[in-house]
């Protein structure tokens, strides 16, 4: 079945840098387009980032856009999420998910999430 573990959020100060990473497994990772969502404290889960199967189309929030890169590397089944300049609202569980098809980067399957907290 569908597996997706999502791994490096931590604690880091306002303007800093953590790189996300979701492996996964299960299924052809190549096939599928990927995406990240996010959910903060009392609010409800936001599309922050999607790519196609290949790599070559990427789309972002408009809030995470020229901070945030998704990538991914196919012969590790793996995905990226790197985030610099980090605010406090960027504070949240991160998610990866799969996608539908190779171009469609919304799905239902999702791993357990990962915590981002910015905060001095």
């Amino acid at each position: 079945q569908v597996q997706l573990v999502e791994s490096g959020g931590g604690l880091v100060q306002p303007g800093g840098s953590l790189r996300l990473s979701c492996t996964a497994s299960g299924f052809t990772f190549s096939s599928y387009a990927m995406s990240w969502h996010r959910q903060a404290p009392g609010k409800g889960l936001e599309w922050v980032s999607g790519i196609n199967s290949g790599g070559g189309v990427k789309g972002y929030k408009e809030a995470v856009k020229g901070r945030f890169t998704i990538s991914r590397d196919n012969a590790k089944n793996t995905l990226y999420l790197q985030m610099n300049d980090l605010k406090p609202e960027d504070t949240a569980v991160y998610y990866c998910e799969k996608g539908g098809t190779a171009s469609n980067w919304l799905g239902d399957d999702r791993g357990p999430g990962t915590q981002v907290t910015v905060s001095s």
